[in-house]
């Protein structure tokens, strides 16, 4: 038995309570958000759900390869790989949602990265994996599937890593009050943080890289919620408390990260 197990299990069930407790409370306080931001908020607490889905059999998987359970251990992989499939469908969804300001084209974007996580789910499950691999700090299954490993990596990783570059390069390149740039730009690199790490977790060859890569989906995490609820006396170094406490500068922006969003009439 290997405590290293131990430690990824105890790793990846902290990524699964932090996420859904944040999907939580950006759910608790959607009634802050004006209209024009709820669909951005929404499929930000979709994208943290998916997120804490997907480590809740992980973390569980953990802890049956260290008791021996191999036969568990690779049905509890297939559970993870469905939520798994589908997180770049609200990440999608909020990047084109945040730069047009339309929900269908937002909508149809993300339909065509939910069929392509079914199509990777579909090759997953019918190539099948191999493993699991387990060494005292991970227990490491194998795509057995050329067609599901392209998909992953153009459909799933690139192409949605892509969006979220250029969203951070369009957020970089625009004038706006150092307040507004730290509630978009650290929430981007959080979410960044977590979609590229939790791709590279599920192709890891090596434990090692397994649980390096889910301390930075946890790190990623936490700064996400720092992003949307920072303390004071992180607001004080960076200068944005008086900002934030503002009244008449409250009124005149919006305290989301979806300040982006167009109205329907087209407006910024």
């Amino acid at each position: 038995m290997n405590s290293g197990l131990l430690l990824n299990g105890t790793i990846s069930f902290a990524i699964m309570l932090s996420s859904l407790a944040f999907a939580w409370v950006l759910s608790r306080n959607r009634n802050q958000y004006n209209e024009s931001s709820k669909p951005a908020l929404f499929s930000l607490i979709v994208f943290w759900s998916i997120v804490g889905l997907t480590y809740l059999p992980t973390a569980a998987r953990m802890f049956c390869a260290y008791l021996n359970n191999q036969e568990l251990d690779a049905i509890l992989y297939f559970i993870a790989a469905v939520p798994f499939a589908f997180v770049a469908v609200p990440l999608v969804f909020f990047i084109i949602y945040v730069i047009t300001g339309s929900e269908r084209i937002g909508e149809y974007i993300a339909f065509v990265f939910t069929l392509i996580g079914a199509a990777y789910l579909a090759f997953l499950y019918n190539s099948g994996i191999v493993g699991p691999i387990v060494t005292e700090w991970g227990s490491i299954f194998m795509i057995n599937s050329d067609a599901a490993i392209n998909l992953y990596m153009m459909g799933l990783f690139v192409i949605p890593t892509s969006m979220i570059l250029g969203l951070l390069l369009l957020i970089l390149l625009q004038r706006m009050p150092k307040r507004i740039r730290y509630r978009t730009a650290l929430p981007l690199v959080a979410i960044s943080f977590v979609f590229d790490f939790m791709l590279t977790d599920m192709i890891a060859i090596l434990d090692v890289m397994q649980i390096f890569a889910r301390v930075f989906v946890l790190i990623g995490t936490v700064l996400a919620y720092l992003a949307y609820f920072p303390p004071i006396t992180f607001q004080e170094k960076l200068g944005i408390h008086e900002q934030m406490n503002d009244i008449q500068y409250a009124e005149l922006v919006d305290p989301s990260i979806e300040f982006f969003s167009k109205d329907k009439s087209g407006n910024r």
